[in-house]
This record gives C-alpha cells, sequence and structure tokens, in this order.
C-alpha cells in the first residue's frame, strides 16, 4: 500500500468521499470486504481483520495483509483460516465489542497485566508475521445494535517501518467506522430481502439451503475475480461486477417457487417428463426480474435463465420467450430449444454453472452421497470444454484452495 502523505483535512474529506463509494455495494460480503481495504488506507496499516457478529460470538469474516500478499504469485488471494471466538474481555476484538470501546496498543505484545485482553500470538507464528500495533472499533448502528468489529494492524510510517497508530488515526478510524456502519446497515437491508426469497425457495425445495447459496455465490464470485484477472478486466469494473453477481448467483435457482411439490421434493431421480418440467425453473426464475431496474436484476435474470446451459450447446433452456417457456428457435435434429453455446452464454451464466455443479456434486442428496473431493475435480476437467467454459474451469482449478476454504466455512446443517 503507497504512502501518500496528507494532511488532516485532506484525509477527512477523503474518508466522506469514501462513504458516498461504500453506500454504492449492494452485498454485504463484498462491502466488509471493501470496508478492510479502505480502512487499511485511512490510517496506512499493513494489516487488518474485520469480524461479523454473530449470536454471543464474533467470527472473522475477511483478514487482509500486504507483507504476505507480496509473497504470492500475482492474482493469487491469501489464504486464512475462519474461526470464531466469544465476546468476552478476554481478546482484543471481543473487549472492544462488549464495551463498544476504541482500543489502541502500540505493541500486542507488550498489552499491560492490568489489562483483561491479551493478544492471541497463533496466527502470528503459523505465519510467521509479527503482529505489532493494533487499532480495533466496533461497528455499531445508531441504535446500538453490533454488526461486528474492525481490526487494523502494523501502521507504517514514510519509509515503511511499523509504527504505533496515533490519536490522528483514532479520529479518521472513528469517522470511517461509523460511515462504514451507515453502508452495512444498508446493504445488511439488501441481503434480507435476498434471503426471504431464498426462504421461500427453501420451503418448497429442501436442496435450497441457506449454505448451499452461500457457497455458490461465494465459489461465484471468487471463480470471477480469477477469470477477470487472466483478462485484465479494468478492477474499477470487477469490483463493480464481483458485488452484482455475488446477489445475483444466491438466486440462480429462485424459479423453483413455481415448481410442484411433487417433483421438488420428490426422494428420488425425477422420470423424463419430470425432468422437463422441473427444467422451467430457469425461464420461470428469469420472469421474476423481467422489469429490470438495475443491474443486479440483469445479472440475476441472467443467472437464473442460462446457468444450466452447456458451452458446447446441449443445456437448456435453450431459445425459450421467458413469458411463456415456448421455443423461440428449434434445434432441427431434436425438435427441442436451440441451446446457448459458448459465449452466447454470458459470463455470468458460465461461472455459475461450474460453482453449482461442483457444489451439487460435493454435497449430499436424498438420492446420492457426496462424491470424494478427488472424483469430483476430475468430473469437471472431465466436462471442461463440453458443459463448462474451458477458461471458468482453468479459473477454477487456479483458485481452488479458496474454494475448498469456502466449502468449510458454509457446511450443510445436519437435520
Amino acid at each position: 500500500m503507497k504512502y501518500v502523505k496528507q494532511t488532516r483535512e485532506e484525509i477527512l474529506a477523503g474518508i466522506i468521499e469514501t462513504e458516498s463509494y461504500l453506500n454504492k455495494i449492494q452485498d454485504v460480503d463484498v462491502l466488509m470486504e471493501q470496508i478492510l481495504t479502505e480502512a487499511r488506507k485511512v490510517v496506512h496499516a499493513d494489516a487488518g481483520s474485520i469480524y461479523v457478529h454473530d449470536g454471543d460470538r464474533l467470527a472473522i469474516h475477511y483478514a487482509q495483509n500486504d507483507t504476505l500478499q507480496k509473497k504470492l504469485p500475482p492474482g493469487q488471494k491469501m489464504l486464512y483460516s475462519y474461526f470464531s471466538f466469544p465476546i468476552n474481555e478476554k481478546t482484543i476484538a471481543g473487549y472492544s465489542a462488549l464495551t463498544n470501546q476504541l482500543v489502541n496498543e502500540s505493541d500486542v505484545y507488550e498489552i499491560s497485566p492490568e489489562k483483561p485482553y491479551k493478544f492471541g500470538r497463533q496466527t502470528d507464528a503459523v505465519s510467521g508475521y509479527r503482529t505489532v500495533s493494533n487499532l480495533t472499533i466496533p461497528l455499531r448502528t445508531s441504535a446500538g445494535n453490533i454488526l461486528g468489529v474492525l481490526q487494523i494492524l502494523n501502521a507504517l510510517d514514510e519509509e515503511g517501518n511499523v509504527t504505533a497508530f496515533s490519536k490522528d488515526h483514532e479520529l479518521y478510524i472513528s469517522h470511517f467506522a461509523s460511515n462504514a456502519t451507515v453502508a452495512l446497515e444498508h446493504a445488511h437491508l439488501t441481503r434480507s430481502m435476498v434471503l426471504r426469497m431464498i426462504r421461500m425457495s427453501e420451503l418448497r425445495d429442501p436442496k435450497e439451503t441457506g449454505p448451499h447459496v452461500n457457497r455458490v455465490s461465494s465459489y461465484a464470485v471468487e471463480v470471477y475475480d480469477r477469470w477477470a484477472f487472466n483478462h485484465s478486466v479494468d478492477p474499477e469494473e470487477s469490483r463493480k461486477y464481483r458485488d452484482t453477481l455475488k446477489i445475483a448467483s444466491m438466486l440462480h435457482d429462485v424459479g423453483k417457487v413455481a415448481i410442484s411439490d411433487l417433483i421438488l421434493k420428490k426422494p428420488a431421480r425425477f422420470t423424463p417428463d419430470e425432468y422437463i418440467i422441473m427444467q422451467g425453473h430457469t425461464w420461470l426464475g428469469a420472469k421474476l426480474f423481467n422489469e429490470i431496474e438495475s443491474r443486479v436484476d440483469k445479472i440475476a435474470r441472467e443467472v437464473a435463465l442460462t446457468h444450466h446451459e452447456n458451452w458446447d450447446g446441449t443445456g437448456y433452456p435453450g431459445r425459450v420467450d421467458v413469458d411463456t417457456g415456448a421455443i423461440i428457435e428449434a434445434d432441427p435434429q431434436t425438435g427441442k430449444a436451440r441451446g446457448l453455446r459458448g459465449e452466447e452464454i454470458p459470463i455470468s451464466g458460465r461461472i455459475v454453472a461450474l460453482a453449482d455443479v461442483y457444489d451439487a456434486l460435493s454435497c449430499k442428496r436424498v438420492y446420492k452421497e457426496p462424491w470424494s473431493e478427488d472424483k469430483v475435480l476430475e468430473e469437471i476437467e472431465k466436462m471442461k470444454g463440453t458443459k463448462f467454459d474451458p477458461e471458468v474451469v482453468d479459473a477454477f482449478f487456479e483458485i481452488l484452495p479458496s474454494i475448498q476454504s469456502i466449502r468449510e466455512r458454509f457446511p450443510d446443517v445436519e437435520t
């Protein structure tokens, strides 16, 4: 992170400008990652983490570390372990959340024994990184509800040396946290509306669970990030698109609400006739977004309609009228709707297709046990160039550790 010396007035003006930028981000997860990035810029910090409030615990949501990131190949993201801990006085983040106080420690290895919290050194020991200064602040709404905790590590001076966070840094990060919390509240409202639609689908389709849609949408964003890097997509455009894709991909199967329970809840494989009916969930889902009023509507429509299209043109629903499902263009050999082929399929549909299949094969269903990871990966490689876009498959394998980390983060809940 390049150091640019600014006056106090310039920094505060930049924080106000950042508020407008953050408020344009619609997805909670994408927003939290960006909040961490922007907060580190404000106080020129080398690393940091953001935690979300989950019951009586805090769970890590994102971690960033420029020093460790620079050791990785270009385009590769730093991996971190997902964990949670109680909100109490024993940890710095827990103490900050519990007391609603900003915490500023100049050296976490030299915390006064009179203070109730301690610094956990395990992460440093594993990574080989040395955490020194720590600035932690709770993210609370105007109503006093805690949304999470922002923790910024290792302030850097003009020469790149680690230094303590100053009183000015406390002022800047307090202003920033206040603005970021407003943006988070707006994003939570959007997430709430999306989750209502997903819960409606879950009531109809036992496979359409919260963990499933969280995994698929998270896989999709990670694959897109790598695909965008490989294609040299403008970073600003990539940031905007990934935000939209995250929300849209959560709604990939929302059209299943229009499919009969006799088919959705059948505890076995479908008959050919049932499978044809089931295929209708694609255009039925797309129909929900016919009145396009935003970028989310456009991409959600694309994803719902095309995430079962195949790269070689053998997928469904093909060229159909989204209002009625009637065939617009038939395949002369089969009489069925001609499937979209290759880049006729939008990148959103090509990515979610792979994310959805990977998750379906990896998880238990009423009619099958989960496949082993090796078998799943072998099958995906086998379908490269037929079912899946070869470049999307390449991007998937290039970020496989991130994909596997997401699986661990959103396990299925046994019922």
